[in-house]
């Protein structure tokens, strides 16, 4: 039984892994990204190093709110809509803020 504390951690759980793959793909470029231990925090570029570690982080948190809470089944729509939806709106909110530095808001 999925309870709403499940899908609270599975809303979290696509959060974090979204979160992980900007960090990942930028970070194993050799770019430089924005991360929170850049100067100014969030917006200062960090190396490609402490970007590949910070997603190593963040998908090490999802696995943990995904796969470690309750019993997650990509079968039920339920934990799937939660996950996504948490996956959605963090990516939606970082395109908006990360775009201001990397040229994506120039049709907003």
């Amino acid at each position: 039984m999925v309870t709403w504390l499940h899908n609270l951690s599975y809303f979290f759980g696509g959060a974090f892994l979204a979160n992980a793959v900007p960090h990942f793909v930028w970070g194993i470029s050799g770019r430089p990204f924005q991360s929170p231990f850049a100067h100014p925090r969030g917006e200062g570029l960090s190396s490609s190093t402490v970007n590949v570690i910070w997603s190593f982080v963040n998908a090490v948190l999802a696995y943990v709110l995904i796969a470690r809470v309750g019993n997650f089944d990509m079968h039920d729509a339920q934990p799937m809509t939660a996950l996504g939806l948490g996956a959605l709106l963090i990516s939606l909110a970082l395109a908006r803020r990360f775009g201001r530095f990397n040229g994506g808001n120039l049709r907003d």
